[in-house]
């Protein structure tokens, strides 16, 4: 066997293609797998085979397949794990966030549906009514809160800011709204910003922990 030529040390012609040259070198290795010697005569032969070839393509020669070329296309990437969006929100959000079941949306919502209603449609105790509507809307969003991890200052923290976030929001937005839904309901300032701060209370007390 001639030490001047890779293609006879693999024993193949040099017009074999590519895959042909991968065969032989992977028989070969399998065959002389005991024998550090040969091994190395195969691989440094099949390297010389590969570096002609390359040295060809570059000339414009041949082509070389792109497994050659881009050996690392050849690596397939590990599938990426789709994540909810609650696993994609950032860590300080989901110690916040509840995962709450239709019984936990259901109950404080009917709380405040029914306080929403005596807030709009009882009108006799005037502002006194709407005091004693949102003093009952504290204690549920409190209740609500603290049964979930029985967490109650924070859930007393929780509440009195969405209180105070649901009024300021309400003033804003009655200040437009009320003006166009007068001619439909007898609906004052009040009143509206009462029922905005239930439905923040209603979020808070529902999908917060």
């Amino acid at each position: 066997m001639s030490e001047q030529n890779p293609y006879e040390k693999l024993g193949v012609s040099e017009d074999a293609s590519f895959d042909e040259i991968q065969d032989v070198r992977s028989r070969l290795l399998e065959q002389h797998s005991g024998d550090a010697k040969r091994l190395e005569v195969i691989e440094a032969a099949y390297d010389a085979i590969l570096m002609e070839r390359l040295k060809m393509r570059q000339e414009g020669k041949i082509k070389v397949p792109e497994r050659i070329r881009y050996p690392e296309r050849l690596v397939q990437a590990p599938p990426k794990e789709t994540q909810s969006p609650r696993e994609q929100s950032p860590l300080w959000l989901q110690t916040m966030l509840d995962k709450p079941t239709p019984q936990d949306i259901l109950l404080p919502g009917v709380w405040y549906l029914g306080l929403s209603t005596i807030s709009v449609f009882y009108q006799a105790g005037g502002d006194s009514v709407l005091q004693m509507a949102l003093l009952l809307g504290i204690g549920v969003c409190v209740y609500f809160l603290s049964r979930k991890e029985g967490k109650f200052g924070r859930s007393v923290l929780f509440t009195l800011l969405g209180l105070i976030l649901g009024l300021i929001a309400g003033g804003f937005l009655a200040a437009w709204i009320v003006p166009q839904i007068q001619q439909f309901i007898n609906l004052n300032q009040n009143q509206f910003s009462t029922v905005v701060a239930f439905l923040l209370l209603w979020l808070i007390s529902s999908f917060l922990k």
